[in-house]
């Protein structure tokens, strides 16, 4: 795949990367963060305008002083949260307490137990629920959102009708393949949430993390032929005797970081649930990161 990683960017610093979006980045790199938390400021640079602040990032002293100096004298009217991540919502109650109790939206809290890197925000209590199809409005600009589970099952996405433009969140990224890590994620719901979104032909991507993507519909049909293709290597590995994931990973991933190797551990885990719910592949003895698989 070829990926999007390049980009002009600073800590703390606020950019107008569209008529509509501005963006500040927080200084929380790390191998599931790429350079940091994209907060993402959508309405008119005026003041008095009314916005909406997506995906505030965590806990950073840092990136909370510059939203704020990125917001003076707007008013922030929705604080809207892609997923619960510890790297997407924890500031959220510190920015709505200091923006005049601008309300917390989001999809409901995940009913699994989460087991990704990021780690799930507990805390998290937002003053109103979202769901698939509902419009947010402000001054100059719409977002309709869109229910995208799969990296998590609370996961959304939503659209900038103004500029056919998806704040994709961790469903999609431009600089890395999205982590899909059981129980809360799924292989099976992702897939159709990426289906779902390539049905909309957007012109634009705007991730939490990393760059715009801009040829939308190529790099998606490259995300998805890359799910398909490592499906096959699954199946592939445990053609050649490989049955468990720890077998498998090694093999798959010998060219990626070892530090996301337990990551990895459970996209594998993901793909293998999938492949046992299509009722290609038999868990012995529960579809779990120790199991054993063989070929059904």
């Amino acid at each position: 795949m070829q990926f999007y990683r390049e980009f002009d960017w600073a800590y703390g610093r606020c950019d107008q990367v569209s008529p509509l979006i501005q963006r500040v980045i927080c200084n929380n790199p790390s191998p599931f963060t790429y350079v940091g938390t994209g907060t993402y400021i959508v309405g008119r640079a005026e003041a008095g305008a009314r916005v909406a602040v997506i995906d505030p990032g965590p806990h950073d002293d840092a990136h909370f002083e510059a939203l704020l100096n990125a917001l003076d004298g707007r008013t922030v009217s929705h604080i809207l949260i892609t997923h619960t991540h510890l790297d997407h919502s924890p500031l959220s109650t510190r920015l709505s307490q200091a923006c005049g109790n601008a309300p917390i939206w989001s999809a409901p809290l995940p009913a699994r137990t989460d087991a990704s890197a990021e780690g799930q925000d507990d805390s998290f209590t937002p003053d109103a629920l979202l769901s698939d199809g509902d419009l947010i409005e402000g001054d100059g600009w719409t977002l309709e959102v869109m229910e995208t589970p799969g990296h998590a099952s609370n996961h959304l996405a939503f659209a900038l009708k103004e500029e056919n433009a998806l704040f994709s969140g961790d469903h999609i990224m431009g600089w890395s393949t999205t982590i899909v890590a059981p129980p809360d994620g799924d292989m099976a719901d992702y897939m159709d949430s990426l289906d779902k979104v390539m049905a909309r032909g957007f012109d634009i991507l705007w991730p939490t993390h990393g760059p715009a993507i801009t040829e939308v519909a190529p790099f998606l049909q490259a995300y998805k032929d890359h799910r398909i293709e490592r499906e096959n290597q699954v199946l592939a590995q445990l053609e050649a005797g490989h049955s468990t994931i720890a077998e498998m990973v090694p093999v798959l991933y010998a060219a990626v970081d070892q530090r996301l190797w337990p990551a990895a551990s459970l996209s594998v885990l993901s793909h293998l649930m999938k492949l046992t719910k299509d009722g290609r592949v038999i868990a012995a003895p529960a579809p779990e990161l120790s199991a054993r698989w063989t070929l059904a």
